[in-house]
């Protein structure tokens, strides 16, 4: 056996793939050329925190990617006072943007998805009002590459979540959600 600086030296062990982390960065690739076709009509900026709010939850899996981007954050900080979303800081901004979850990465956008109404499957849309102004064409009249189609991201995070609980992605109904102000270490007096 050769000496050890004569021996070929092992590439570095990758590190374990993060799949929320990769779900984000497919998500924010995805909804990239919306929002660049959209540009005129979305007002959300740095600051704009009207969809920021409390009753936001999140999976456990979502939940481990915020805590492990913003530890000291969580062990020391303080969530914004209650009825903005806890991660905002005192201009509006979100303190955990590049970690933010899943509904944050696609919020203002005009969202579709179907829904069973008096027995027929139909499409359904929304859009932040801010960005619904009457200088727009209607939500209903945007093609539908044009909005979110909410269902498959969706799906794929509930999946990362049931193989989280142990399911293998099978069976059951996904588990306990996280409210984001919950994140938030507690300490006395709280």
């Amino acid at each position: 056996m050769p000496p050890p600086s004569q021996r070929p030296s092992r590439p570095p062990a990758p590190s374990p793939v993060d799949p929320i982390g990769a779900l984000h960065a497919e998500v924010d690739r995805a909804v990239a050329p919306l929002q660049e076709s959209l540009a005129a009509r979305l007002v959300c900026r740095r600051g704009c925190a009207d969809c920021c709010v409390d009753e936001l939850t999140v999976f456990e899996v979502e939940a481990e990617r915020i805590r492990r981007h913003a530890p000291e954050l969580l062990a020391s900080g303080a969530p914004h006072p209650v009825g903005r979303c806890a991660f905002l800081d005192a201009e509006g901004a979100c303190r955990v943007y590049e970690a933010r979850p899943y509904v944050c990465r696609t919020q203002g956008l005009p969202l579709r998805w179907t829904d069973e109404h008096e027995g027929a499957i139909v499409e359904m849309r929304d859009i932040c009002p801010l960005n619904e102004g009457e200088e727009h064409a209607p939500i209903t009249e945007l093609p539908p590459e044009s909005c979110w189609t909410l269902g498959p991201f969706e799906a794929r995070l509930g999946m990362l979540q049931r193989e989280r609980e142990g399911d293998g992605g099978e069976g059951r109904r996904v588990g306990r959600r996280v409210a984001l102000r919950d994140l938030f270490e507690r300490r006395a007096g709280d």
